[in-house]
């Protein structure tokens, strides 16, 4: 397969704006102002996909709250129209979903905040269409929201979204990475696509101008080994993993999640696993999407930019004992083994074996 290469060396997250370094140092700086409102509460530490919170006088109720925006993805949206607006509020639901599933939580009730410059009836009512389905498919209830009309600080029919959920664990099956040990399989579910992550990276890869005609044009072509356009390969959804992985949670048979989302395997992995503990990765065991090769093409990225700024085919990372792989990877369709649990150096890295890239469908 040939892609044609723009002019220039290799692109990175960085030159499409996106410093994730300097966003994880001024992380760990807000983590202690929101630590220090804490007081005798019942807040959980922060840093896991979700934070906890444990109601007064109900030890067997432990809320789990997350909040998250859909990102740059929209701005595909605002190109193509339609059904993309649907598309986006059903990701940003999944999204949430996800996240506080990774502590082993059932979603509960959502909430979104949605911003625009001025009110733009029909791509609102699509929005919250896709947002309301995706709530109905994880057993939600869309409860409220704002939506706020703000002239003059969006661009004419751009919007943002924001969404809000909280759900419920019993403290005994909360998903926190504790209970992992070495010897431990690292399952991966598949992602079909960058999910809602990775795409100013992706924007300035593909070469998107702000021009809609010329975006429209670009965003046609066709997809190499797929048979879609690369617009429709990058606007597809963020799939929701609750129906699927918490009746596993619910018989104890998941020790560790890891939603693959900003950071990629690299930065999202080991917020799953104690500091004595790393995973290590076989990429040959798994294949992804043809956009990812599209990109990593174009785009001359490196092996550790890939790896960090896209989730290069793998949606989520499952830590389950190698007693129950079996019935972990029967449960979920399109699941494999990708990896292990392994003691970490001192010192060492908390990834391992990622050093190439994996396998990419429509490639023979």
């Amino acid at each position: 397969m040939h892609i044609e290469r723009p002019a220039g060396g290799p692109v990175s997250y960085k030159d499409a704006g996106v410093n994730i370094d300097a966003a994880t140092g001024a992380l760990a700086a807000i983590k202690e102002h929101a630590r220090s409102t804490f007081g005798d509460s019942g807040a959980a530490p922060i840093g896991h996909f979700g934070g906890m919170y444990q109601l007064p006088g109900g030890p067997d109720r432990l809320l789990v709250a997350s909040a998250d925006g859909i990102g740059t993805k929209l701005k595909l949206a605002f190109v193509t129209g339609g059904e993309a607006h649907y598309r986006v509020g059903a990701d940003l639901v999944n999204h949430c979903a996800n996240d506080i599933l990774a502590c082993g939580a059932r979603p509960l009730f959502f909430l979104d905040y949605v911003a625009m410059g001025v009110l733009d009836p029909g791509a609102l009512e699509r929005l919250v269409a896709g947002m309301a389905a995706a709530c109905r498919d994880n057993g939600l209830a869309l409860i409220g929201g704002e939506t706020a009309e703000m002239p003059g600080m969006y661009a004419d029919g751009e919007y943002d979204a924001a969404g809000f959920i909280v759900g419920i664990v019993a403290p005994d099956k909360v998903i926190d990475g504790s209970a992992i040990a070495a010897g431990d399989r690292l399952i991966g579910i598949p992602s079909v696509g960058l999910h809602t992550n990775g795409y100013s990276l992706a924007r300035r890869i593909v070469g998107l101008t702000g021009d809609r005609a010329t975006d429209i044009a670009l965003l046609a072509q066709p997809l190499p080994g797929d048979d879609v356009s690369i617009g429709a390969a990058l606007l597809r959804e963020h799939p929701t993993w609750v129906p699927v992985v918490l009746p596993l949670v619910e018989r104890g048979l998941i020790r560790g999640i890891a939603h693959i989302t900003g950071g990629g395997l690299i930065d999202n992995v080991p917020r799953m696993l104690p500091d004595h503990l790393a995973a290590r990765f076989d990429p040959a065991s798994w294949n992804a999407p043809p956009i990812f090769h599209w990109l990593v093409e174009r785009g001359q990225m490196e092996i550790s930019e890939q790896y960090r700024a896209l989730n290069m085919g793998i949606g989520m990372v499952l830590a389950v004992a190698s007693s129950d792989e079996t019935a972990v990877l029967d449960a979920i369709p399109g699941a494999r083994l990708i990896g292990e649990v392994v003691e970490r150096a001192p010192d060492g890295p908390a990834t391992l074996g990622l050093d190439t890239p994996p396998r990419f469908d429509g490639l023979e």
